[in-house]
């Protein structure tokens, strides 16, 4: 996780518990994942415990995100043009 904090410039400390909250918040429920799903791939036995992670979400989150993931496919386009260069 470190490694790829560091591709991104993302300065925070991260732990498996934020790794699990932002895949949760980002990658499943912003995906339209149920929260039934969601609560099963965490290993939750109940439903409350997920639906924490579902109040995270809103708007300004998901606007975020999107830069996010628009800077990091940016960065990748540019290391793809950089691999093929010819050396």
């Amino acid at each position: 996780m470190k490694e790829i904090a560091d591709l991104c410039g993302i300065t925070k400390k991260l732990s498996t518990h934020v790794a699990r909250h932002t895949a949760a918040t980002v990658v499943f429920l912003a995906n339209q994942v149920t929260i039934e799903n969601v609560a099963r791939i965490l290993g939750h036995r109940k439903l409350q415990m997920t639906q924490h992670y579902a109040k995270v979400l809103d708007s300004s989150i998901m606007r975020d995100m999107s830069a996010v993931k628009n800077s990091f496919a940016a960065m990748m386009s540019n290391n793809e043009v950089i691999a093929e260069q010819p050396q």
